[in-house]
C-alpha cells in the first residue's frame, strides 16, 4: 500500500496560517534584501568576481524573495523563474530550506554557509553550493550539492537559468514530489499465535492532486465536514501540504473510514468536488476484546501530538487500545522518496530514499478459549458488565471481556465501589496484623456504631469469623476495624496490589482507598465504603489469595512484563486462613451460586453508589479456580455468582497460559 507525503516533525515549530507566514516571509525577505543593497552598492557591482551574484541569488531564494532571485538570472520569463523557485517548498512540504554561502559579516549572511567552488573563465563561471532541506518527520534532511552556471552580461554577472539549479537531476518540465510507501500494518496476536484481527471493507477517501481546481478550498471543505469522536479534526494546513507535495497525477489517500459504521460521513465527503473513494480492505477489526485491542482511524491533530513523528494528517493509525499504545511498533515507519516527475506523472526518477523501519507483530497473553467463555458468560445481560481473568501464577491476563460498555475497557479502567469484596483485603489485614484467624469468634449484630458512624446488617448468632464473612456480615467487619490502624490497612491493601504501581502494559486503574482520618472512616473503608477498584484490581486480589503471591499483571508478551515490579508475598498463615474463608463463602455463603466445584473460592457483594444523580448498583463476584483468578462487575442488581458459575462450568481448573481451553 502506497501513500504520498508525510507530516511534520514534533521538533518543527508550528507553522503560522498561510497568509500570516507569507506576509512574515516577505517582510523578512525585503529587510534582508534592503540590507544587502545598503552594504553592496559601493563596491560589489564593480567586483569582477561572480561571488556577489551567487550570494545574492541564493540569499533571495532562501528567504523567499523569489522575484528578487529571478532578477539575478538570465531567465526571459522572470515570473516563471520565481514560480519555479517558490514551488520547491510546496512540492516538498519543506519545513525549511538552507543554502550555504561563504560570506562573512553580520548582514545578509546565511549561517553555516560554505561555497564549494567558483570557477571563472572569461565571461563564464560555474558555482557549486550546498542545499539542506528539512522534510519534516521523515528522518534526515535532504542534503546535496547544487550547481549553477553564470554569464557576464553588460558587465554584470547573471545566473543562467535552468531547472537543474533547483536539483542537478531535475530536467525541463519536471517537478519535485515526495512519496511515502507505508508498509502493511503488523498483526496483534493471541497466545496461540493467531491474529486477533480480521479484514473489513474500508472507505478510502482521497484526491488526485493535479485534478483539483482549488486544492485549498477542497481541503478546507473536507476537514470541516470530517468530524470524529470527541470533536477531533484533521489539521487542514498540514493536509494541504500533503496535497501540494504529492505526485499530481496519482490518487492520494487522505483518510480511511470504517464500513459501514461511517457510511454517512463517507457519503458527505465524496460530495465535495474532487474527493474520491477508492475502497480497500484492511485487517483492522478485532475478533474479540475490542476494547483492549482498540481500533484504527484517521490521524487527527490531537492524536498526532500523541503518536508523534513520522505520521501525518489522515494516516490510518491506532486511535484506541493496543492499536494506539503500540502504534509505532505495529505500523513501523514509511519509506520516503523524493522524486522528479514530468507533468503526466508517468516518468518518475527517484532522487533520494530514506528507508523506513518494518512493522513488528505484537503478541498478547489473551487465551481465545478463556476469552470465548468470558464473552459467553456476559452475553445477554441487561446491564453493562465486565470480566477479567488472569493466571495468578504468572500475572498473565487470559481474558478481557466488556459487555455493553460503549467501547470502554471497564474491565481494566472502571472506578467501581468495592463494597464487601474489599473484605478480602480487610480479612487478610486482620489475620496478618491483629492476631486473628478464620476460627476467631466474632459477633454480627443488626447494627453497630464505630466512631460515630453506624453500620447495619442482617443479624446472626455469634460464630467464627469465617462464618460471618461468608454471610456477608458488614457489622462484624466494621467493629473489628478497631484492631487495625489506618496505616496497617493501607499497607496490606498495597500488598494485594490496591493503589500501587503495576507497570501494566495497558491503561488500568489500580484502586484507591478513602482518607481514614477517623475511626468511623476507617471502619467504613474496612467494609469497602469509599474504596474504588477496577475488576482487574480485584482479580489480582483473588489471585493473591489463591497463590499467596501478588504479581504484576501484563497483557503483552513482547515487550515483556516489567522486571522492576517485584512480587508481593503476604504472610503465608494469613493467606491460608483467607483461602479457607473464601472457600466457605462459595460453598455455604453469599457466593454459593458459584459453587460448581469444591475448588472454587471467592466472594460476592452488591455495592451501591450514585452516578449522575442516580442511585446505581454494581454486582460483584471475585474469586479463583485453579490457576485462574477472575472478577466480574455488573452494573445492575444481578447475581454475579450465577454469571461466575456460567463462566466456570466450561473453564477447566488447570487452565494454563498458552493453552487453548476451547470446549
Amino acid at each position: 500500500m502506497s501513500k504520498s507525503n508525510r507530516g511534520r516533525s514534533a521538533r518543527t515549530p508550528r507553522r503560522l496560517p498561510r497568509g500570516s507566514r507569507t506576509a512574515r516571509r516577505r517582510a523578512v525577505s525585503l529587510a534582508v534584501c534592503g540590507a544587502l543593497v545598503g552594504t553592496m552598492t559601493t563596491g560589489c557591482w564593480a567586483e569582477p568576481s561572480a561571488m556577489p551574484a551567487v550570494r545574492d541569488f541564493l540569499i533571495a531564494w532562501q528567504v523567499g524573495n523569489y522575484p528578487a532571485a529571478a532578477k539575478k538570472t538570465t531567465g526571459t520569463d522572470q515570473k516563471a523563474v520565481a514560480s519555479a523557485l517558490g514551488a520547491v517548498r510546496a512540492q516538498l512540504d519543506a519545513a525549511s530550506l538552507r543554502l550555504s554561502l561563504g560570506v562573512s559579516g553580520d548582514q545578509g549572511r546565511v549561517e553555516d554557509a560554505k561555497v564549494k567552488s567558483i570557477a571563472k573563465k572569461g565571461d563564464d563561471a560555474d558555482a557549486r553550493f550546498s542545499v539542506k532541506i528539512d522534510l519534516g518527520e521523515n528522518g534526515q534532511p535532504w542534503e546535496y550539492l547544487g550547481h549553477m552556471h553564470l554569464r557576464r552580461v553588460g558587465g554584470k554577472w547573471k545566473v543562467v537559468w535552468n531547472p537543474s539549479i533547483i536539483n542537478p537531476q531535475l530536467g525541463p518540465g519536471q517537478r519535485l514530489a515526495v512519496v511515502s510507501e507505508v508498509p502493511r500494518r503488523a498483526m496483534i496476536k493471541d497466545t496461540t499465535g493467531r491474529s486477533m484481527l480480521h479484514e473489513v471493507p474500508t472507505y478510502n477517501i482521497g484526491v488526485v492532486p493535479g485534478h483539483l481546481a482549488d486544492p485549498q478550498r477542497t481541503i478546507e471543505q473536507l476537514t470541516k465536514a470530517a468530524k470524529f469522536d470527541g470533536g477531533r479534526r484533521l489539521d487542514s494546513e498540514r493536509l494541504l501540504g500533503r496535497v501540494h507535495s504529492a505526485p499530481p497525477q496519482k490518487f492520494l489517500s487522505l483518510l480511511t473510514l470504517r464500513y459501514p459504521q461511517q457510511r454517512q460521513l463517507a457519503n458527505r465527503l465524496i460530495q465535495i468536488p474532487g474527493v474520491q473513494n477508492h475502497p480497500i480492505e484492511t485487517p483492522s477489526a478485532p475478533n474479540y476484546a475490542p476494547e483492549l485491542v482498540g481500533g484504527l482511524g484517521p490521524a487527527t491533530a490531537d492524536l498526532l501530538q500523541q503518536v508523534g513523528a513520522p505520521y501525518q494528517p489522515g494516516d490510518t493509525i491506532g486511535v484506541s487500545g493496543l492499536q494506539l499504545l503500540q502504534q509505532r511498533r505495529l505500523a513501523g515507519t514509511p519509506t520516503v522518496k523524493v522524486v522528479a516527475q514530468d507533468s503526466s506523472g508517468k516518468s518518475t526518477q527517484v532522487l533520494k530514499t530514506w528507508d523506513g523501519l518494518p512493522p513488528q507483530e505484537v503478541s498478547t497473553t489473551l487465551d481465545p478459549g478463556v476469552q470465548r467463555k468470558a464473552d459467553s458468560a456476559l452475553k445477554g445481560l441487561p446491564y453493562p458488565a465486565s470480566l477479567v481473568a488472569l493466571h495468578p501464577s504468572s500475572g498473565q491476563v487470559a481474558a478481557v471481556s466488556n459487555h455493553g460498555t460503549g467501547g470502554e475497557n471497564r474491565a481494566f479502567e472502571a472506578h467501581y465501589p468495592a463494597g464487601m469484596t474489599f473484605g478480602i483485603v480487610s480479612a487478610e489485614a486482620l489475620f496478618a496484623r491483629a492476631g486473628m484467624n478464620s476460627s476467631t469468634k466474632t459477633k454480627c449484630p443488626a447494627n453497630v456504631t464505630v466512631g460515630g458512624k453506624t453500620f447495619t446488617s442482617t443479624p446472626h448468632a455469634d460464630a467464627s469469623f469465617a462464618s460471618h464473612f461468608a454471610l456477608g456480615c458488614k457489622t462484624a467487619l466494621a467493629q473489628l476495624s478497631t484492631k487495625l490502624d489506618a496505616r496497617a490497612l493501607q499497607a496490606e491493601a498495597a500488598q494485594l496490589g490496591i493503589g500501587r504501581g503495576w507497570g501494566a502494559s495497558a491503561p488500568a486503574f489500580t484502586g484507591s482507598l478513602p482518607p481514614m482520618n477517623s475511626e468511623g472512616a476507617k471502619a467504613a473503608a474496612m467494609v469497602g465504603d469509599g474504596v474504588q477498584v477496577s475488576p482487574l484490581a480485584m482479580a489480582l486480589v483473588a489471585g493473591t489469595a489463591q497463590t499467596g503471591t501478588w504479581r504484576s499483571p501484563y497483557v503483552l508478551k513482547d515487550p515483556a512484563k516489567p522486571a522492576d515490579i517485584p512480587p508481593q508475598n503476604p504472610q503465608s498463615e494469613a493467606i491460608a486462613d483467607l483461602k479457607n474463608v473464601l472457600t466457605r463463602t462459595v460453598s455455604r455463603g453469599v457466593a454459593q451460586d458459584a459453587h460448581v466445584t469444591s475448588e472454587v473460592n471467592g466472594t460476592a457483594a452488591y455495592a451501591q453508589y450514585t452516578e449522575g444523580g442516580r442511585n446505581k448498583t454494581v454486582s460483584w463476584f471475585v474469586g479463583a479456580h485453579g490457576d485462574l483468578a477472575f472478577a466480574i462487575a455488573i452494573e445492575g442488581p444481578v447475581s454475579a455468582s450465577k454469571v461466575a458459575a456460567k463462566f466456570l462450568r466450561s473453564t477447566p481448573t488447570g487452565a494454563k497460559t498458552g493453552a487453548s481451553t476451547a470446549g
